[in-house]
């Protein structure tokens, strides 16, 4: 991507006697990068039935690489230029050399497409606008692949006109597949870390809002520990919490003692078991019957 800047091309090109073997290094290593961006995509999905992996392997890289450098050793380049594919395109083996590249490319980037899209499927909430951006980069990825193709053939074919039309929507494919594909992939940690922060923040609140009732069963259930929840250490949240929810379930369920919950927190421990569980209170979940109320009703 960097050698696609004019002043960097050409001082690359120079050092390789200005043949615009600088095009080459920049499309083969476009290629081995897009092949580890889609592995890495493919990876963190269980869904990898053979077609993936085949177009995923080494073998259709290695000899869509090989594609690339003999179609390219058979260019007539001439000196450097800094608009390769515009001034030589129109020769059959120019025009071969971008359609290997390209249709590698978009053949990659489809893969990545249907991984994103079984992952939206199966993420919900915030999870998804990863993948969301993800698909959109990879079906942008493929919009500009075929567009490639047909100003390809329109350009050894002769048709200028054809090739202009379709160029204008080459510029804002390209910028939208890069955006796109970048902020799925950095969007992922990031979401991540948002979730964590606010399931750590929902920890700490159902904690404080069990501490009453915790220290009430503590202080009537025999041998239930007497400890400060600052005994353990501040940042073990979940820790302190699922303390909390065992401790109260059982003095309600220890016969020794009277120890009854009102049904504002029941909802609270109901809420608090969910959420260590990793379940979401609002979906219906139907709340772990108290032996104590199990008592009341016999």
């Amino acid at each position: 991507m960097t050698l696609n800047i004019d002043p960097v091309y050409v001082a690359v090109d120079d050092a390789f006697a200005g043949a615009n073997i600088a095009t080459l290094v920049a499309d083969l290593a476009l290629m081995v990068g897009i092949f580890f961006l889609g592995r890495g995509v493919a990876r963190a999905s269980e869904y990898q039935p053979r077609a993936v992996r085949i177009a995923l392997g080494r073998t259709v890289l290695a000899v869509a690489l090989a594609g690339v450098v003999f179609a390219f050793s058979l260019i007539d380049r001439g000196g450097t230029t800094t608009s390769f594919m515009l001034d030589l395109g129109a020769q059959p083996a120019a025009a071969a050399y971008s359609i290997i590249q390209f249709g590698y490319d978009g053949v990659v980037v489809a893969v990545m497409a249907v991984v994103a899209a079984r992952q939206i499927a199966q993420s919900r909430g915030m999870q998804r606008l990863p993948s969301t951006l993800l698909l959109v980069g990879s079906l942008s990825g493929v919009a500009l692949a075929a567009t490639v193709l047909v100003m390809d053939v329109a350009h050894v074919a002769g048709n200028v006109g054809l090739m202009s039309t379709v160029s204008t929507i080459y510029g804002p494919l390209f910028l939208s597949t890069f955006l796109f594909l970048c902020l799925g992939l950095a969007g992922q940690p990031g979401v991540r870390w948002a979730l964590a922060r606010s399931r750590e923040r929902r920890t700490h609140e159902l904690v404080r809002q069990l501490t009453p009732t915790w220290r009430r069963a503590a202080q009537i259930r025999p041998g239930i520990s007497q400890g400060d929840l600052a005994g353990l250490p501040l940042e073990d949240s979940e820790a302190q919490l699922h303390r909390q929810v065992v401790e109260i379930r059982d003095a309600a369920i220890d016969p020794r003692v009277c120890f009854k919950l009102n049904k504002q927190e029941r909802v609270m421990v109901d809420d608090a078991e969910a959420h260590l569980l990793g379940q979401d209170p609002t979906e219906g979940r139907k709340p772990v019957p108290l032996a104590g109320e199990s008592r009341e009703a016999r």
